[in-house]
C-alpha cells in the first residue's frame, strides 16, 4: 500500500509537471516553494500580474488553503532531489524559495535549486546569518523581509518620512513633505543638490498627480517630494522640516 501511494504520488507530481510545462510561456512561469505568509502572498500577487505560479509546500492543509487561486500547486518535499525534477522546477528560469522557519530545509532546497542550475534563485531569509549562507551557497538573490520592513518602518515613525526604500550601495528614495526652506522658490536656486545632497526627482502638490520635477519647478509648502540620494543625507534632508 506505501508502494502504491508513493508511485501514486508520482505518476501525479509528473503530470503536474507536464500540464506546467505546456500552459505558460517561460519568462512567465515561476515556482514558489513554501507557502507560508510571504510566500502565499507573493504567489497570490505574481498570479494577480498574470503569472503562472507553481506553489509547493509539504503541508497539505497550506496548498489546499492557497492552491485555489495558483495556477498549480503541489504537495512536495523540495529538499529531495528528485521531487524537484520530477515537477519539472528545474526547467525554471525563475524559482523562490520562501521556507522561513525551517532553515536547514532553506539551505538544502536552495542547493537542490542551485544543482539543478535554475539561472534566477530567490530565496528568504530569517536572519543576517541565514542570508549569509544563502549568498555563499550561490543564491542570486537573499531577502529579508522581516529585517528590511523593521528597518524601514524604524526610518518612518521616527522622522517626518512619508515612504522608505533603501537600495545598494547605501542609496535611498525617500517620499517626505518639502521642508519650509526649499519652499518658495524653484529648486534649481535653493541648491537642494549642491546644500544637501539629494535629488529631488518628483512632486505632488495635494489633490494633484505626481509630476517629474525640474530646475524649474517650484516647491510649495505642504507639496510632498520623491527625494534620491546617499541614505545619511534623505535622512537628514528629512529632518529639516
Amino acid at each position: 500500500m506505501v508502494n502504491y501511494l508513493h508511485n501514486l504520488r508520482r505518476r501525479r507530481r509528473k503530470q503536474l509537471a507536464q500540464q506546467y510545462a505546456a500552459k505558460a510561456p517561460a519568462d512567465q512561469r515561476l515556482a514558489v516553494i513554501g507557502l507560508g505568509r510571504f510566500g502565499s502572498s507573493l504567489a497570490d500577487e505574481l498570479t494577480r500580474r498574470g503569472w503562472d505560479v507553481l506553489g509547493i509546500d509539504t503541508d497539505a492543509g497550506l496548498v489546499q488553503k492557497h492552491g485555489d487561486g495558483l495556477a498549480h500547486a503541489a504537495v512536495a518535499d523540495c529538499t529531495d532531489p528528485e521531487v524537484l525534477r520530477q515537477l519539472g522546477v528545474h526547467e525554471f528560469t525563475s524559482t523562490v524559495v520562501a521556507i522561513g522557519s525551517d532553515i536547514e530545509a532553506s539551505i538544502l532546497v536552495t542547493s537542490n535549486l542551485l544543482e539543478a542550475e535554475v539561472p534566477n534563485i530567490w530565496a528568504k531569509a530569517v536572519s543576517r546569518q541565514h542570508g549569509q549562507i544563502l549568498e555563499r551557497l550561490g543564491a542570486h538573490h537573499v531577502v529579508l523581509p522581516e529585517y528590511e520592513m523593521g528597518e524601514r518602518v524604524a526610518h518612518l515613525v521616527t522622522g517626518r518620512m512619508l515612504d522608505f526604500i533603501e537600495f545598494d550601495d547605501d542609496y535611498a528614495l525617500v517620499k517626505t513633505v518639502a521642508p519650509e526652506l526649499a519652499t518658495g522658490m524653484p529648486l534649481g536656486r535653493s541648491q537642494v543638490r549642491s546644500k544637501y545632497g539629494v535629488t529631488v526627482v518628483g512632486v505632488k502638490r495635494p489633490g494633484q498627480a505626481f509630476t517629474y520635477a525640474t530646475a524649474e519647478t517650484v516647491i510649495e509648502q505642504g507639496d510632498v517630494l520623491v527625494v534620491t540620494g546617499k541614505t545619511h543625507a534623505v535622512e537628514a534632508f528629512a529632518d529639516l522640516g
